[in-house]
């Protein structure tokens, strides 16, 4: 693995950690698509540092737990704003 792709898994996870972003926001903020933020800490963090890659799943699994919720508050404002 390349060190730029390193340092980038470690920067995305230290972002994801300090701002609880979704992996869609967080491929927005650093203009990369959501497949390599995806790839980034699933597959390469977890060989990179184990513990920063189990403390990220957590926030991701928790903002996968409640995208339901955000998409239909979405839809609730849309349809009030008509």
């Amino acid at each position: 693995m390349q060190n730029y792709i390193r340092k980038r898994a470690v920067k995305i996870a230290y972002h994801i950690l300090q701002t609880s972003n979704t992996v869609r926001q967080t491929a927005e903020v650093f203009g990369i698509s959501k497949s390599t933020v995806h790839k980034d800490v699933s597959e390469r963090l977890p060989r990179i540092n184990r513990d920063l890659a189990e403390q990220v799943r957590c926030i991701l699994d928790k903002n996968k737990a409640e995208r339901h919720i955000r998409g239909g508050e979405a839809t609730r404002q849309k349809y009030a704003c008509m």
